[in-house]
């Protein structure tokens, strides 16, 4: 077996045929990291009989004088199920590579352990899962572990709505917080539209509260994938926000007007009384609640009468699926759950547009509600996602001298 420095082509040609293809492995997204202080490198991989058997796209950056350490993100697509085949690809990685001065190679192939349902349990396993992650470890991989966070280059874990029923019948699959959730949105005057322009000024002033990545990452990434990228704006209808507060507020005090006088009315029945009282208080409650979001409402239609900008998302169609890339809100309008009516509409839209499914990106793989990160689960999961496990993150020295004098000078 042996290495060798592949064209692009050649590369995006096998690539885009294997088993565990995905974006990340395309030249496209090659050019987007170029951009970013990443060489990039696109190795084949030959059996003896000179025939390309796998590939895999490495961002390299700079370790010390000229050696590089690696990276293969969602990569190296290769048959790893040989264990024969996985020792010798070992043995050529040190041998081409490292010999060339990469210290390291750091790899998480989009291989999944298992498929589980929005509740975490498993409802299909990858029986290649273990015999490849056995391989790997005896071919001198270390391995990361099976993380349940974020500890890793990508995520682990990753939410996936299903496209091909129906799409009221996926509505009602949807938790029924998440559909209260989504119709409070629509009643706020919450509207979501995709941007075909994609101009990502307003919206990277949401996406920085959270990402660490800057606007030319997001700029870089709408540009190389052109039309098969999308950007969605959340607006709120400022105007039909202050309607819509206004009639909540109007029928919830009618409703405690009723409330009251049966009160009164009662006042000798003692269960009757008791009930009425516990009703009242609610009432009393929700009508503050109202009369809050009223005055909120109407300041907001005071300084923007042509409505507002509130957050959005950015996504990528690959291989007749979309993938959620990133989103953003403004955290002064959280109550308003605009984050749910996104997705569902990038949800409808994508079902309409006949993709296979729709990837809702990076949860964790704790489904205990007490877990730290319950809100990002919850809201993803709510809509009655699939969830793929990956087999996780694997790292290799190609040059272990070379690699501890790496180490050393970290240190220092």
């Amino acid at each position: 077996m042996k290495i060798n420095t592949i064209e692009k082509e050649q590369f995006d040609a096998f690539a885009k045929k294997h088993k565990y293809r995905n974006y990340y492995q395309t030249s496209t997204y090659a050019s987007i990291m170029s951009n970013f202080n990443y060489e990039i490198s696109y190795i084949g991989i030959y059996n003896e009989e000179d025939k390309l058997i796998g590939t895999s796209l490495l961002l390299l950056q700079n370790a010390f004088m000229k050696n590089k350490i690696a990276y293969a993100p969602r990569g190296i697509l290769f048959d790893f199920t040989e264990k024969k085949d996985t020792l010798e690809l070992v043995e050529a990685l040190k041998n081409d590579l490292g010999r060339k001065g990469i210290l390291s190679l750091r790899i998480d192939p989009a291989i999944p352990i298992t498929i589980r349902d929005c509740k975490g349990n498993i409802i299909n396993v990858n029986n290649e899962a273990n015999v490849i992650m056995k391989n790997l470890k005896e071919a001198g991989f270390s391995y990361k572990g099976q993380n349940l966070y974020f500890e890793t280059e990508k995520p682990r874990w990753e939410a996936i709505s299903l496209l091909q029923k129906d799409i009221r019948e996926i509505y009602k699959t949807f938790d029924k917080r998440c559909r209260n959730k989504i119709n409070k949105a629509i009643k706020c005057g919450i509207e979501v539209y995709r941007d075909d322009e994609k101009d990502i000024t307003q919206l990277y002033d949401f996406i920085k509260r959270k990402e660490k990545k800057p606007f030319k990452y997001y700029k870089t990434i709408c540009d190389q994938f052109a039309e098969n990228a999308d950007v969605f704006y959340v607006k709120l209808n400022t105007e039909q926000f202050v309607i819509n507060s206004k009639k909540l507020y109007e029928e919830e005090f009618d409703k405690n007007e009723k409330i009251s006088k049966k009160f009164q009315e009662q006042a000798q029945k003692k269960e009757s009384k008791k009930e009425l009282f516990n009703q009242k208080v609610i009432s009393d409650k929700l009508l503050n609640i109202y009369k809050s979001n009223l005055i909120f409402a109407t300041n907001v239609l005071k300084e923007n009468p042509n409505g507002l900008i509130i957050g959005g998302g950015i996504n990528i169609i690959y291989d007749n699926a979309a993938f959620m890339i990133t989103e953003g809100y403004d955290p002064k309008y959280v109550n308003l759950n605009s984050n749910y009516l996104l997705k569902w509409r990038m949800l409808c839209s994508y079902k309409a547009e006949k993709l296979k499914y729709f990837n809702l990106n990076a949860i964790t793989g704790n489904f205990d509600k007490k877990n730290k990160y319950a809100k990002l689960n919850e809201m993803k999961l709510g809509f009655n996602c699939a969830v793929t496990e990956y087999i996780g993150e694997y790292d290799i020295i190609l040059n272990n001298f070379k690699y501890n004098i790496y180490k050393n000078l970290n240190k220092k």
